[in-house]
Parts: structure tokens; C-alpha cells; sequence
């Protein structure tokens, strides 16, 4: 009898399009669908609060789907380089089948494969949850790319896998203990914050690919419109794809078929927002340190002012009397969910005109979005401080009053979440927005004067 299989899963939680899963199911003996929550090895970032949350019903999802398949999902707690051959010991497993990742985290993948392997176990991992990975889209000298444009000329000019085929039975072991998924306390409990993400979000595979087929069949036709925050014209497929419910790939796939003229419009706009993803991605593998350092170095010299305890909490709770900021923090604190354009206004706010270090907002938004991932996160906070790969000139500051104007001519997206903007009730401004920007540039203009 062929010995069981431990397929390793992290941020792939889903049946489909798995190629770990794929080969454990295709070597012919039990597979052991594993999943290790490490808070606790050297670069692996513990999660955050909505993340956890997120996690939690998309674990329960995909204990389903496997059940339903004839196997178990099986939860172990702890440093996954401890974890894992404790549950091939357990279970006397011949091999160990994982897709890779792409962070600091790597290192302990290679580690427990050389681990393993001296052991006599087969490992395997496989390229799973980005169009192409990092090292294949390179420069012609074989660099990285630090630009956006002509990485993603070069990554369109490569070809896109087909999706693995989805099996049709996980056959489980006998017997393997399993941690229960109640007992990580991954949801909110006193206080209980998360209502608002219970009305948004539905976590887990199926819910993903109901989402797609919406998008694809009713939503990509309006994707021109994305900006515009009062408007469903956004994917709403960042939490899916960060938590692999759904590949990058099917995806892909997906866009390229049947679609209505005016969806098909949108296609490559949207697939460069793919690309983007893919992009942070490579900063991530060459620069595992992002959400820590800046990619522009001349930055560490940039003079960050400490926020003042009430400007900071201003910011969090949507509080600082500017309308657009406002709105846009409390849809996040509500919802685990921002659009792109607001994201780049509130982002703009915190690190220019209140003069913050994009840090504190980095790990504000990891502690609160539902997609926060660990190379999109801090890339695009970088992007929009300056210190990034491709940022925007630091001289650029987001006017969220201007922006207001244009993408909320109509005040729609403002009222929803900021019903006492424009009346007496609401509070004047925390930061005069002309005097902090002209703040901002002569910070600029002292990071320069120090690189000469």
C-alpha cells in the first residue's frame, strides 16, 4: 500500500487549481491536507486581526470541501519546521507536497525540504499562486525589474500554465489528530468587531468562484469605472486571491473566455491590476525586507514626524474632518475593505501631510484589511511614501478634496460612510491641508539636501 502524502497547505486554500494537492492525490495513497498556524518562525508575520478572521471561515470552508471529498483537513499550531515532520512521523509519510511562497519565509521551505529529503521522505513544492514566478520575468541581464511598465511587457510575452485538473476524492488517513479550529480563537470575541465584515464577505473556494462569474458576467463591464468609490466596478477579489481561494491563474483563464463586448474592453486594464500584484510579488523575493526598509534607500534620511497620539487616532477612526479621509477609514475599520483610489488618498494623508512614517499606516492597514498580504501591503505603501520600486515622486500629494471632486462629484460615497460631513456636527479639519503639503515638500526638499 502506497504510504500517505502530507500536502502542506499556507496560502492555497483551495481544491482546484492546487498543484501540491494535485500531486498528493495523483501518488496513489492517502493524502493528509495539512494546515500549520505559525505565529512563530524568524519571517513569518503573524496576522492580523482581519486576516485571522478571514482565515478562520476559510479553513471551515475548506474542511468542508475536503470532507465532501473523502479526506479531513488537519490544523496543528506551532513553527511549521517542527510541525511538519511531527505529522510525518505521525503518520508515516512517504512524501511531503507544498506550493511555494515567495517572502523571507522561504527559507524555512528549504530548509524542512533538505530536512525531510536527508530523512528519505519525497518533497516536492510547486509554482501555484502567481501568473509566473519572480525569477522567470527579468531584465536582459537577468535583473530585477525595479519599473513597472517593462516588467509587465516582459511577464505578458510569457505563457500562462493551464489550471491543474480538481480532484474528485482526497482520500484521508485512519487516523492523525487535529487541532480544533475553534480553539486558535482566530475570531473577535469581546469586543465582537466584526459585523461589518460578516454583512460584506462571504470567505471560502465556492464563494470565491460565485464572486468571479459575477465579476466576469456583470461587473468588468463597469471596471473603467473602478475609481469612482460609490460604484460596485471593483473585483473585490484581493481577499480570495491573498488567501489562494482562488488562482491568479483560473483567473487568468477566466477573463480570456466568454465575455460580453463591453466587459472584454476592460480585460487588459484589469489584468495589469493583475500585474501589479505579480510586480509586488518580485519585490517581495528580492527584497524580503519590504515591509521593514525602504526599497529607496536616499529614504532613510527622509525627517518622519512622530504623529501626535490624537492625529493618529484621528486618522484610524476616520476622524480628521476631511470628508474622503474620513469615509474611507471607516469603511476599512467597518468593513476590512478599501478601493484602490481611496487607498492611495488615505495612504497620501498619513504620510504627507501628517508627515508619518508609511510604517505606522502599513501596519495599521495589516492589522485591519481583510487582502492584507505580505508583499502587496508594503509595496503600495511604499509606492505612495516615494521609498518604493516605480513610487510616485514624493512631491505628488493625493488633494483629497480634489479627489472628492472628481471621483465623488456627487458627495454619494462620503454620505455612506460620513452622514455628518457638511453639517455643524462634524468636526474642522485636524491638519490645514495647503500648509501640511508645503510641510511635505520641505521634508523632501531636507531627504535631498542630506543625499548630496
Amino acid at each position: 500500500m502506497t504510504s500517505p502524502a502530507v500536502v502542506w497547505l499556507r496560502d492555497d486554500l483551495r481544491i482546484a487549481d492546487n498543484p501540491a494537492l494535485r500531486a498528493g492525490v495523483d501518488r496513489g495513497g492517502p493524502v493528509v491536507a495539512l494546515y500549520v498556524l505559525d505565529d512563530e518562525s524568524p519571517g513569518i508575520r503573524p496576522l492580523g486581526g482581519a486576516t485571522r478572521w478571514w482565515l478562520h471561515h476559510s479553513l471551515a470552508a475548506l474542511d468542508d470541501a475536503v470532507a465532501s471529498r473523502g479526506g479531513r483537513l488537519v490544523l496543528r499550531r506551532g513553527p511549521a519546521a517542527a510541525v511538519v515532520p511531527t505529522v510525518v512521523a505521525e503518520t508515516g509519510a512517504g512524501a511531503v507536497f507544498w506550493n511555494r511562497r515567495y517572502g523571507a519565509s522561504r527559507e524555512i521551505d528549504a530548509r524542512l525540504k533538505a530536512t525531510l529529503r536527508a530523512d528519505g521522505v519525497e518533497v516536492a513544492s510547486f509554482a501555484a499562486n502567481l501568473l509566473h514566478e519572480p525569477w522567470t520575468v527579468a531584465t536582459g541581464r537577468g535583473g530585477a525589474f525595479q519599473v513597472f511598465t517593462p516588467f509587465w511587457r516582459a511577464a505578458q510575452q510569457l505563457p500562462v500554465r493551464e489550471p491543474v485538473p480538481t480532484p474528485r476524492e482526497v482520500p484521508g488517513p485512519r487516523q492523525v489528530d487535529s487541532e480544533e479550529l475553534h480553539a486558535w480563537a482566530l475570531l473577535p470575541t469581546r469586543p465582537d468587531w466584526a459585523a461589518g465584515l460578516r454583512a460584506r464577505w462571504e470567505p471560502g473556494e465556492d464563494a470565491a468562484h460565485r464572486r468571479v462569474e459575477r465579476f466576469a458576467t456583470e461587473v468588468l463591464a463597469d471596471y473603467h469605472e473602478r475609481d469612482i468609490p460609490a460604484q460596485e466596478a471593483t473585483s473585490l477579489l484581493s481577499p480570495r486571491l491573498r488567501f489562494g481561494e482562488l488562482s491568479p491563474v483560473q483567473l487568468w483563464h477566466r477573463v480570456h473566455g466568454e465575455l460580453s463586448a463591453a466587459a472584454r474592453r476592460n480585460v487588459g486594464a484589469f489584468l495589469r491590476e493583475l500585474g501589479w500584484r505579480e510586480f509586488d510579488a518580485s519585490i517581495l523575493y528580492h527584497r524580503p525586507d519590504v515591509a521593514e526598509r525602504n526599497v529607496r534607500a536616499e529614504f532613510d534620511a527622509f525627517p518622519w514626524q512622530p504623529p501626535r497620539e490624537a492625529e493618529l487616532a484621528a486618522w484610524q477612526q476616520g476622524r480628521t474632518g476631511i470628508p474622503l479621509v474620513d469615509a474611507g477609514m471607516r469603511e476599512l475599520w467597518t468593513t476590512g475593505y478599501l478601493p484602490n483610489r481611496v487607498r492611495m488618498v488615505v495612504a497620501s494623508f498619513l504620510v504627507k501631510n501628517l508627515l508619518a512614517d508609511w510604517r505606522i499606516g502599513e501596519a495599521w492597514f495589516w492589522d485591519t484589511l481583510v487582502d492584507a498580504d505580505e508583499a502587496d501591503n508594503p509595496a503600495n505603501w511604499q509606492w505612495v511614501a516615494g521609498s518604493g520600486a516605480d513610487a510616485a515622486p514624493y512631491f505628488r500629494v493625493f488633494n483629497p478634496e480634489l479627489q472628492a471632486r472628481r471621483f465623488d462629484p456627487h458627495g454619494e460615497y462620503v454620505r455612506r460612510w460620513v452622514p455628518e460631513a457638511g453639517t455643524d456636527a462634524y468636526r474642522t479639519p485636524i491638519v490645514d491641508l495647503a500648509a501640511s503639503r508645503a510641510d511635505a515638500l520641505a521634508a523632501f526638499e531636507h531627504m535631498r539636501a542630506a543625499n548630496r
